[in-house]
C-alpha cells in the first residue's frame, strides 16, 4: 500500500495554514491533479461532510467520492476519496512552532481490484507529487 508522509515549516499562523486546506475551493491551486472538490452539503466543513474530487492526470479526468473523514479546526483535516481502483486518505496535521507552523501532509493509497497493477506506479510518483503539493502550499500560506 503506498504510503507517503512529509513535514514542512510554513511563516504563517496554524489557523491561515488550516483555513487554506479547509478551503476546498483553493485546492486546485495547490494540487496539481485536482480540478475541483465539490461540497455535497451547505454549511460549515464538519466530519462525515460528502465531497466529490475532480482531477485531470495527463489526458485523463475522472471523479472520486469523498468526505471529511476528521476534522478539529486549525489542526487536523482527514479526507477519504475512493473510486473503483483506489481507496485514497489524506491527512494534515498542523501545529504551533512559536511565530510558524508544522504542517505534515500524509497521503495513503490502497489499490484494488484493477488499480492493483498500477501500485508500483504510485509508489514512484507519490513522493513527488506530495513535495510538489507541499512546496505550493507552503509558498501560497506564506504569500
Amino acid at each position: 500500500m503506498p504510503s507517503f508522509a512529509h513535514t514542512e515549516t510554513v511563516a504563517a499562523s496554524p489557523e491561515h495554514v488550516f483555513a487554506i486546506i479547509d478551503d476546498f475551493t483553493r485546492t486546485p491551486e495547490w494540487l496539481t491533479r485536482c480540478t475541483g472538490i465539490d461540497k455535497l452539503e451547505d454549511g460549515p466543513n464538519h466530519a462525515g461532510l460528502p465531497l466529490k474530487y475532480h482531477y485531470k492526470d495527463g489526458s485523463r479526468t475522472g471523479t472520486m467520492d469523498g468526505e471529511v473523514a476528521a476534522r478539529e479546526q486549525d489542526r487536523h483535516l482527514t479526507l477519504h476519496f475512493v473510486d473503483k481502483m483506489t481507496d485514497v486518505t489524506v491527512d494534515f496535521k498542523v501545529a504551533p512552532m512559536g511565530a510558524e507552523t508544522s504542517l505534515t501532509h500524509e497521503i495513503t493509497i490502497q489499490t484494488k481490484g484493477f488499480g492493483k497493477l498500477f501500485t508500483p506506479m504510485i509508489k514512484r510518483a507519490l513522493p513527488r507529487q506530495t513535495l510538489d503539493a507541499m512546496t505550493k502550499l507552503k509558498a501560497l500560506a506564506e504569500s
